[in-house]
């Protein structure tokens, strides 16, 4: 069909406002749940609904009626979808047919409604019951030499109960092998931040948006990665604050944004601009402006000016002066070079940043997925200490985390390198010595498959591999599996790419209602500001066949650890008597959970440097030092471009809801690649073009995606971008960042191929 042809149309109309509203009923219409689906949005975020399955943006302090948005309709709709994929599905289709479809196509076929098994002489799922495949999972689990060869998986929608329990079970099991989500998107969170300030979390809450004097966005597509908090920068540019945005690709929602719960904008086509201040940076120049900025307070305070919280420096931090003087060491002229941005206008920043007094820092996954982004990170907060915006109202840094449950699966144990109290609390909590040796994150578990060393993955929800970098060998690695386990909601990629025995679960999904002997049961999720809250769904499940997560966890335990004295079959049915455990684990942070839950709008939990108390070795916040300007080592290669690898904005993370990007003009394809008119122009290039991109790199692997369509896009010189999962298969595996292993997927070394010769075009 004509309309069904892939086209480029610049978004002119700002983000939000009726073209929000019209995908929302659209997408409710396609799944066929309008009338469902609109009752449960009234539902969503709300006192005694359910939590949004998308970001992890918390709820306001003072609520709206309406209080989702735009791609939180769209996951409930998915979600909530009248379409089901039952045993006649996997009749029709063998494995190999599957993975010919598209990963939308896949996403289309609605919600899975049944326990299946892989039948290797059929190539096709088969109905299995849930009794079958857990002791398949068990008989698997029990054969292996080692419990170090099993690696366990977390999805960020996995609730604080299950996650909690999926924590006990794996490590009396005996092994802390936990890839889970977070270490592909904000682990330099959790690894770059507590040396530096003592916890691996934000340090702000809602009010605090409500009483900043400036707020930085860095790195974070606001408009459609957590839609949210478009109705905290719009409120507060209505007070005058100035919003500083710092990105490599100028975002709709952060030029221009009408808030479709506004009924007078939205009455009179109204809209409100967002950033005052847009920072062009080029990709990896993030750390430049930083010691710019930086530069510009030492300067002005050597010159008596008064622009340094010195006060707040001698009191609460150490090596105020080995910073100070490594940042004097640059030149202006190589940090303009590095960050691509003047040396006005970097003052003109510094300004904003020393007039305010209280300033919040937020940032995204285009600081932390870099080779060295924890160390970006802790640069970041060298900013905020000089001024002191730590512990004060109105100030801090606010990572903008993702899956709406990721932090409190970290919280709650899923970590593959354990802090030793938490062990010694397992231990006397439950009466086992769990394991002490750290175990594989997701980087470190697809290299144990790859070396066969790894024989069993089990998947608590995600796509995990289709999230993880090196495409091709991913794939080969996890098809040497002996068991895969894809425990969803929908049928993905990941179900297709197994191991030799390999099991679908099918699990209740967060908007639905979990029934058990003891009556109908809630779970609880913490959101980016650490603040816990419960979340009860309220429509009926898509199947009777489904099992909760909790369930799912507990009876895998049954199957795989006969002789545990865990009382697993209680906490499958009573969810409270797993709070009272992880109060117990937790007792400074979660002390009194099961009473405290019962606040309608939750609680937070206790994050010390709000309150300028520092759980760092020393107990002070630390200035740490990173020398020289550069966050990705350097490619000795003129033809090399940097690839920073995004989402578009009916996307999130690898669940696709269209094959448009509507706030960056795309429509009907996803097959393209963002570049700098000057860049395609210096190739001998068209707008429009078909080319190939291969990835940079010494060793020896071919990494090349092709058929991919070039768009002139305000992109800094030397910056492309595409989309993710797609470019996935250019990301090598050990191109990450060094702390916390975390892939760069935001500056891969590339080159622009010709499609009609074997050759770079250009130079």
């Amino acid at each position: 069909m004509a309309n069904d042809a892939p086209r480029f149309t610049p978004y002119t109309h700002p983000a939000g406002g009726w073209g929000a509203a019209a995908a929302t009923a659209k997408v409710l219409l396609e799944q066929s749940v309008l009338t469902t689906g609109s009752r449960a949005l009234l539902s969503m975020n709300q006192p005694g609904g359910f939590k949004c399955p998308s970001c992890a943006f918390p709820d306001p302090e003072c609520r709206k009626t309406l209080e989702f948005c735009e791609n939180g309709a769209k996951a409930l709709a998915f979600e909530a979808t009248k379409h089901r994929i039952t045993r006649e599905f996997f009749q029709q289709h063998t494995v190999t047919e599957l993975m010919a479809q598209s990963d939308y196509w896949l996403e289309m076929q609605g919600r899975l409604t049944e326990p299946m098994r892989y039948d290797a002489s059929t190539d096709r799922y088969v109905p299995c019951t849930w009794d079958d495949a857990f002791a398949l999972i068990g008989r698997h689990l029990k054969a292996l030499d080692s419990p170090h060869q099993a690696e366990f998986y977390t999805s960020g929608r996995t609730p604080n109960e299950a996650a909690f329990l999926y924590a006990i079970f794996v490590r009396a099991f005996g092994t802390n092998n936990f890839p889970d989500c977070s270490n592909m998107c904000h682990e330099p969170t959790s690894r770059g931040l507590p040396p530096a300030i003592g916890v691996g979390k934000g340090t702000v809450v809602m009010e605090d948006f409500d009483h900043a004097e400036a707020i930085f966005v860095v790195g974070q597509n606001t408009g459609t990665n957590s839609p949210r908090m478009m109705t905290n920068l719009v409120e507060a540019r209505k007070r005058g604050v100035p919003i500083v945005a710092i990105n490599p690709m100028p975002e709709r929602a952060l030029i221009r944004f009408t808030a479709p719960q506004d009924v007078i904008q939205m009455a009179t086509f109204g809209s409100t601009e967002i950033a005052s201040e847009f920072v062009h940076v080029r990709i990896g120049g993030d750390l430049a402006l930083f010691k710019g900025l930086m530069k510009v307070l030492f300067e002005r305070a050597a010159a008596g000016e008064p622009v340094l919280d010195q006060e707040f420096i001698r009191a609460h931090t150490t090596g105020f002066e080995t910073i100070r003087d490594e940042t004097l060491t640059h030149d202006w002229a190589e940090i303009v070079e590095t960050s691509g941005i003047s040396e006005a206008q970097i003052r003109r920043v510094a300004e904003i940043y020393i007039r305010s007094r209280a300033t919040m820092i937020c940032y995204g996954m285009g600081l932390t997925q870099h080779q060295e982004g924890s160390r970006l990170l802790q640069q970041v907060v060298n900013l905020l200490l000089l001024c002191g915006n730590f512990g004060k109202l109105g100030a801090g840094i606010a990572p903008i985390r993702g899956h709406s449950n990721v932090q409190g699966d970290r919280t709650v144990g899923i970590d593959e390198q354990p802090p030793q109290a938490y062990l010694d609390r397992v231990r006397d909590v439950f009466g086992f010595e769990p394991p002490r040796a750290p175990g594989h994150h997701t980087v470190a578990a697809v290299e144990a498959m790859a070396r066969g060393e790894a024989k069993v993955f089990v998947g608590m929800g995600g796509n995990f591999v289709r999230a993880v970098p090196d495409t091709e060998r991913s794939y080969a690695a996890m098809r040497q599996l002996a068991l895969t386990v894809g425990i969803s909601t929908k049928l993905n990629r990941g179900h297709l790419v197994h191991g030799r025995d390999a099991l679908i679960l099918p699990v209740i999904s967060r908007s639905e209602i979990i029934r058990t002997s003891s009556g109908e049961q809630f779970v609880t999720i913490e959101d980016s500001v650490s603040k816990v809250t419960a979340s009860r769904g309220v429509l009926e499940p898509a199947s009777p066949d489904l099992r909760s997560e909790v369930e799912i966890v507990c009876r895998m335990a049954m199957a795989t650890l006969p002789d545990s004295r865990i009382p697993w079959e209680r906490y499958s049915q009573d969810y409270d008597l797993i709070r009272d455990k992880i109060a117990a684990v937790y007792p400074d942070i979660y002390a009194d959970f099961s009473e405290r839950i019962k606040s309608p709008t939750g609680f937070h939990l206790d994050v010390p440097p709000r309150r300028r108390v520092w759980p760092t070795e020393n107990g002070k916040a630390n200035f740490l030092l990173f020398p020289g300007l550069a966050v990705n080592a350097a490619v000795a290669d003129p033809s090399m471009l940097r690839l920073a690898t995004v989402r578009s904005h009916d996307q999130f993370n690898t669940t696709i809801y269209s094959m448009n990007d509507r706030y960056r003009g795309v429509y009907n394809n996803r097959m393209v690649l963002f570049i700098n008119a000057e860049d395609r122009a210096e190739r001998g290039l068209s707008d429009g073009a078909q080319v190939a991109v291969e990835t940079i790199s010494k060793d020896g692997v071919t990494r090349r995606v092709e058929g991919l369509t070039v768009i002139d896009y305000p992109m800094p010189r030397g910056a492309v971008a595409g989309y993710y999962p797609e470019l996935n298969p250019l990301l090598p595996l050990e191109y990450c960042d060094r702390i916390s292993g975390t892939p760069a997927a935001k500056s891969i070394p590339v080159r622009v191929v010709a499609v009609r010769a074997d050759s770079a075009v250009g130079g």
